[in-house]
């Protein structure tokens, strides 16, 4: 089971108004921009996220949080990651217990945490680049 609901509260409250200035710079974070689905107000959700092939993979460490349901709902979202403004779509969720879609380290830390639950999104081409260059950050 992934971390407690009770904690996700707890740094939704605190925390996570501290963690958003540090995570755009971390490797294996990232600050994720949504819509709300019923109140249409952005917001920015702090996440694990992980490169993977031609687009990334977010780590479900609390469970389907809300920001999960307004991503799918939406089609997509943006991130920053490492400094990198990244526009991401087609969302879909992806149980592996084998957590191969990350990194060997934090594979084996999510899996102290039982967390296989991710969501997997692509990155969308700048307009007037080749499919090569797409996800590429500059």
């Amino acid at each position: 089971m992934p971390l407690s609901r009770s904690i996700a509260r707890a740094n939704r409250a605190g925390l996570n108004k501290v963690t958003r200035h540090l995570v755009p710079w971390l490797p294996g974070f990232g600050l994720l921009e949504h819509v709300g689905r019923k109140s249409g107000k952005a917001y920015t959700t702090p996440i694990n996220i992980f490169r993977n092939g031609d687009g990334y993979a977010i780590a479900l460490t609390y469970g389907k949080g809300d920001w999960v349901h307004n991503v799918l709902a939406a089609g997509g979202c943006a991130v920053t990651t490492r400094r990198h403004r990244v526009e991401l779509t087609h969302p879909r969720l992806v149980h592996d217990e084998t957590r191969s879609y990350l990194p060997w380290v934090p594979r084996k830390i999510t899996g102290l945490i039982h967390a296989n639950d991710f969501v997997l999104l692509d990155t969308v081409a700048p307009a007037g680049s080749t499919d090569q260059e797409a996800g590429e950050p500059s």
